[in-house]
C-alpha cells in the first residue's frame, strides 16, 4: 500500500519478489504511478491527455478489476480535467445533508412540517 520511495530496504526487496512473482500485480504496480502522475501536472491539457494515456494503458493490460476504473475515468474525464481549475468540493453540502438527516430521524413525533422547518433552520443559525 505504500509507495515505493516511503519502503525499507527489506520491504523493497519483499515488493520486488512479489512483483517477480505476479506478473498482474505487477502491470497494476506500474499503472498506479502513471496514475498518481497524472495529477502532478497544472495543466488541464496535460491531465487530460495523461488520462487518456492511463485509459489506454490499462485496457492493454487487460486487468478485469480495472475495467470500472477505466469506465468512472471515461465518464468523468471532463470533470477531472475541470477539477484543476476549479477545486469545488462537496464536503460542506454532505455535512448540511448528513445534519439534515439527523434531525429527520429525531422527527418522529413531529406533527407538523412548520416544526420540522425550524428544527433544520435552528440547526444552522444565519443561513437562511
Amino acid at each position: 500500500m505504500k509507495n515505493r520511495e516511503n519502503l525499507n530496504n527489506k520491504q523493497k526487496n519483499h515488493l520486488d519478489e512479489l512483483l517477480k512473482a505476479n506478473k498482474n500485480l505487477n502491470k497494476a504496480f506500474i499503472l498506479k504511478d502513471v496514475l498518481k502522475e497524472i495529477f502532478n501536472n497544472k495543466s488541464n491539457f496535460a491531465i487530460k491527455n495523461r488520462t487518456k494515456t492511463f485509459i489506454q494503458l490499462a485496457k492493454e493490460a487487460s486487468l478485469a478489476p480495472l475495467n470500472k476504473l477505466i469506465s468512472t475515468l471515461k465518464n468523468h474525464l471532463d470533470g477531472i480535467v475541470t477539477y484543476e481549475k476549479y477545486p469545488i468540493h462537496t464536503s460542506k453540502l454532505e455535512g448540511i445533508n448528513n445534519k439534515i438527516k439527523e434531525i429527520k430521524r429525531s422527527a418522529f413525533g413531529y406533527h407538523d412540517i412548520k416544526y420540522y422547518k425550524l428544527k433544520v433552520k435552528q440547526a444552522f443559525p444565519g443561513k437562511s
